[in-house]
């Protein structure tokens, strides 16, 4: 008989999200994705002036900040026809390309690391034997040296002694799957601690751009920076400098700590590339980053890095990359407390969307909500009709079918290396992979805007605002817009309708609702439930230690607070919900 095990909430992501699932024989049998999170945006920008939506929408999470502006600004932008100078794009790609190499850095060692790497395990190791242990898997890290593995090593032993473990508290670490030798595992909590002074370094360009971080300033038409080399109120050269040395800091890191850590980590858990498969349907308009408004086919906006073509990759097979078609997007809300006019088992694109609230679940705390055709807050997003997996793994796998030799590179080498193929990217071990893979990449692009930014500079270039498009009056009387952006966790658009100056109706799709979405009306599940069912073959050990099933999750990189954004449009709370 299977047994019935619960997951909630789900730690280390952004958000609240519960996973219920049904176990047979240490496997997982059937799976459901479940947001219990309730809050919103998105409706409350009805009836405002467009140009100020962005700063609102930007608040839907606060990991996931500027990526939600630059959607907004730019499905605005698309709507009214304005056109940005170079240096504004070149910008937004500089704060777009440094918020995903941090997001990825921040999500593998302070938010998915843990589950492989074990902190208590790291105060029984040799400091100068994970030296050796660094040095043996290629780390070149200046953190890498006996005097800095010792100062851990006994941190960790006093916290131990404390007998308060922190931030540690509450995990699995007697869990038998931990798997790394103690210098292996001193090695990683190191880096953990290093990489949390790296991210709040490199995460300053945000600040040099925008102004502050998190929730930097944007604006329709441009950026809110000026650039003047002569003055000490704007971008001038000791900034851009401050920014290079960032950048230099930024590759340093990823190249010789994160992206050895990850394959050193991924040699040892080798199954897990043969774990956690979810539908082989991957959709993505570009490398991280890409930016377009409207059809990509027909957008005025040049993203910055087009060597990889927008498109969707079907049924894992890599010898074809599909065109991408904006219209064969729809969300339905089958397993979703919202109703639709056209009726629930229809589906709706996201210019035409709803949000029109209404919960059927049973009162929290809940005990199961699997029993419940409606069980999610988390609207299920479908392309042509299938459940796509979006974000790393997708333009990972994107750029290898199209030959992009940066990335062909990587996996060509590390396949070799772990003995796996190209479709095992499918799969925890490969989600995980393909962020590292992914940052080593952007890392690069980072120096390549900078450098144009810096050209653009030299020859004279500051400008950063279009004006001819602000004035309302320059307007349709009623226009629409929408936007896709490549952001660290998947695909992003915001889609947006004006009519006489203000926003008629705004709808935002994020890689999460894509990702952690239910079953549809054909009974199709979501990634997450398909990752975690799909085959049957999934562990599940100790069901009071549900350490795998975290793993599969976890390589995700949930944010539940980008997945539910819709609101009261005056502002006040529809129904209540509680988490236990």
């Amino acid at each position: 008989m299977a047994e019935k095990v619960v997951i909630d909430p789900l730690t280390r992501i952004e958000g609240h999200l519960r996973i219920e699932l049904e176990s047979e024989g240490g496997k997982i049998s059937k799976a459901w994705s479940e947001t219990t999170q309730f809050r919103g945006i998105e409706e409350i920008v009805q009836n405002r002036d467009p140009r100020d939506v962005w700063a609102f929408v930007q608040r839907i999470c606060g990991v996931c900040t500027s990526v939600h502006a630059i959607a907004s600004v730019t499905a605005v932008e698309n709507a009214i026809g304005s056109k940005l100078p170079d240096n504004a794009y070149l910008i937004r790609s500089l704060v777009l390309g440094s918020q995903e190499v941090q997001d990825h850095v921040i999500h593998f060692y302070h938010l998915h690391a843990l589950d492989f790497v074990n902190v208590v395990n790291a105060a029984k190791a040799d400091p100068a034997k994970a030296v050796e242990f660094a040095n043996s898997i290629g780390s070149k890290w200046r953190g890498n040296n006996l005097k800095r593995f010792t100062e851990v090593r006994d941190t960790v032993q006093s916290v131990l002694d404390s007998g308060q473990l922190s931030v540690f508290t509450g995990g699995y670490w007697d869990h038998p799957d931990y798997r790394l030798p103690p210098e292996a595992d001193l090695m990683c909590v190191a880096h953990y601690l290093d990489a949390l002074e790296f991210q709040r370094s490199m995460i300053r360009i945000n600040t040099v751009f925008g102004g502050k971080n998190p929730h930097p300033n944007f604006l329709v038409g441009g950026m809110a920076c000026s650039i003047d080399p002569n003055s000490s109120e704007s971008i001038n050269q000791v900034q851009l400098d401050q920014v290079k040395s960032w950048i230099e800091e930024t590759i340093e890191f990823v190249n010789d700590c994160y992206y050895p850590d990850v394959l050193a980590v991924a040699g040892v858990y080798k199954d897990y590339f043969d774990i956690g498969a979810s539908h082989p349907n991957y959709l993505a308009v570009g490398l991280a980053g890409a930016t377009y408004g409207g059809d990509p086919a027909e957008s005025r906006v040049k993203s910055r890095h087009t060597a990889i073509k927008p498109g969707v990759v079907m049924n894992g097979d890599l010898t074809k990359v599909l065109p991408f078609d904006p219209k064969k997007i729809e969300e339905f809300v089958t397993s979703a407390w919202y109703e639709y006019s056209v009726g629930d088992d229809k589906g709706l694109t996201p210019d035409k969307g709803e949000t029109k609230v209404k919960y059927t679940g049973p009162k929290p705390p809940y005990k199961w909500l699997a029993d419940n055709d409606k069980y999610t807050w988390c609207k299920a997003p479908r392309y042509d009709g299938k459940s796509m997996q979006v974000g790393p793994i997708a333009r990972i796998i994107l750029a290898y079918a199209q030959g992009f030799e940066p990335v062909k590179k990587l996996v060509d080498e590390a396949a070799g290396k772990l003995g796996i193929t190209p479709a095992q990217l499918n799969s925890t071990m490969g989600r995980t992979f393909a962020r590292a893979a992914e940052a080593m990449v952007s890392s690069q692009l980072l120096k390549e805007d900078y450098d144009a930014l810096v050209a653009n500079i030299k020859e004279g270039n500051i400008d950063v605002f279009d004006a001819t498009k602000w004035e309302p009056a320059s307007w349709p009387a009623e226009c629409s817009g929408y936007s896709f952006v490549e952001v660290a966790r998947g695909n992003l658009s915001h889609w947006v309708t004006i009519k006489n100056g203000k926003v008629e109706r705004y709808q935002a799709v994020v890689p999460t609702t894509w990702l952690a979405g239910g079953r549809d009306p054909q009974g199709v599940t979501g990634p997450y439930e398909e990752s975690l069912m799909g085959n049957g073959n999934h562990p599940l050990v100790n069901p009071k230690e549900p350490l795998e099933p975290l793993r599969t999750i976890h390589s995700y990189d949930p944010c539940m607070s980008c997945a539910v954004h819709v609101l009261d449009p005056d502002g006040n709370p529809v129904t209540e919900v509680m988490t236990s």
